[in-house]
């Protein structure tokens, strides 16, 4: 079984992520550091020097190798934005939404200067684009969790999801 966590940058998918495989008893898996030691290269230099859409076709690429490992992923936030990669996604697993404020979401990326879309745009510009996504995000899960809860709270609600509808 293969759990593909999705939502904005800075929602809580790597901390959550990290307590739910150790709740599912599986492996945890960052998509985005994957994506790093595969390109040999971080994030803004991929983005830099081989363009976002390039980034976004080694994250379509990994969603469906990632799957035939299985566990508990991590999804950078514009994996999910495509739907070949929802797609993909569900059929190795389960597309899961963590759905967290905008507010809370920015006060945890606000400074980050390892996400090339944080530093690129204003907080207004990134509201607007997380208002976007959301829409895509939503379309593209089987399943929402709460994001206001603590991340261990998060990882239970997911969990329990998970059992009862995969039976596991």
């Amino acid at each position: 079984m293969t759990v593909y966590l999705c939502g904005f940058m800075g929602c809580g998918k790597t901390t959550v992520g990290k307590i739910l495989a150790a709740k599912l008893g599986s492996r945890y898996t960052d998509m985005d550091s994957y994506i790093v030691q595969c390109e040999k290269m971080s994030i803004p230099a991929i983005f830099r020097e081989k363009g976002e859409e390039y980034f976004r076709d080694r994250e379509t690429a990994a969603i469906g190798e990632l799957g035939d490992i299985g566990g508990v992923i991590a999804c950078g936030g514009g994996a999910m934005l495509r739907e070949k990669n929802a797609l993909l996604a569900a059929e190795h697993g389960c597309v899961v939404l963590i759905d967290t404020p905008f507010d809370v979401c920015y006060e945890r990326i606000r400074n980050d200067e390892g996400r090339p879309l944080v530093v690129s745009n204003t907080r207004a510009s990134l509201e607007t684009l997380y208002n976007e996504r959301k829409v895509l995000y939503t379309a593209h899960s089987q399943y929402t969790a709460d994001g206001t809860a603590s991340p261990a709270q998060i990882a239970d609600e997911i969990a329990s999801f998970i059992k009862i509808k995969y039976k596991g």
